[in-house]
């Protein structure tokens, strides 16, 4: 089972792996999370729509969500510290880009499992703009991998590190084990396959692990935009 932009991220001079940023990102947030007249996505500008483009939407050609990636030899501290490390580095990041576009929002940083986990949350300031979740969540999905950009330029290892923004993937996340544990028990009355709605690589991950953690198996099938999960019968 397998699941699944180009700003130049650069150190500054004697201060090697710290990413810095073009100024250029406050126009792509300011213009990203607007919905356009129609009711059509309005697609993010400037270095984010380039970062989420490049390479396919796959930067450097990084694993998709869902599939195994291995350690590449050291030990698992050395793994965790590599994640600490990862965490560190999205931290500054985002700091740097929401003091440029005058932005309210904390920095979370956590290891969930085999990723680094960053989260943008409200602070005494003020709000975390929603328009870095945008419509579906797109404008979020560009700035995650635009930072898993930032990360992989200062550490030069590829990075999996999953970005939340005002809880929008943990509530996402609850819906869909929801959602999983209702097509499980439809699966396992009937006997019969169920293929879900096209989801994107995140709420495929939490399905499938749901599924797999029931005892059931699940396959990812289709293209995008319309790749979706089957949820297969014992």
């Amino acid at each position: 089972m397998t699941d699944q932009d180009s700003t130049t991220v650069t150190g500054q001079p004697g201060q090697p792996g710290q990413p810095q940023l073009d100024p250029a990102p406050s126009a792509a947030v300011a213009e990203a999370g607007g919905n356009s007249d129609d009711g059509t996505t309005a697609q993010a500008q400037g270095p984010v729509r380039e970062a989420a483009s490049s390479a396919g939407g796959n930067p450097g050609g990084m694993p998709e969500d869902g599939e195994t990636v291995g350690v590449h030899g050291g030990t698992a501290t050395s793994r965790a510290s590599l994640l600490e490390r990862e965490g560190e580095v999205a931290a500054d990041f985002l700091e740097q880009l929401l003091d440029i576009a005058d932005m309210d929002g904390d920095i979370d940083v956590d290891v969930d499992g085999d990723r680094a986990a960053v989260a943008i949350v409200d602070s005494e300031e003020g709000r975390v703009s929603r328009r870095l979740v945008g419509p579906d969540g797109k404008v979020l999905d560009a700035l995650q991998e635009l930072t898993r950009l930032a990360v992989q330029a200062a550490t030069g290892e590829r990075s999996r590190l999953m970005l939340d923004v005002a809880g929008h993937r943990a509530e996402r996340r609850t819906a869909l084990v929801e959602l999983a544990r209702t097509v499980i028990t439809q699966v396992r009355t009937t006997g019969e396959q169920h293929a879900m709605d096209p989801m994107t690589a995140f709420e495929r991950k939490v399905v499938h692990d749901e599924v797999a953690a029931a005892g059931l198996g699940s396959d990812s099938e289709g293209v995008e935009p319309h790749r979706h999960v089957v949820v297969l019968p014992e």
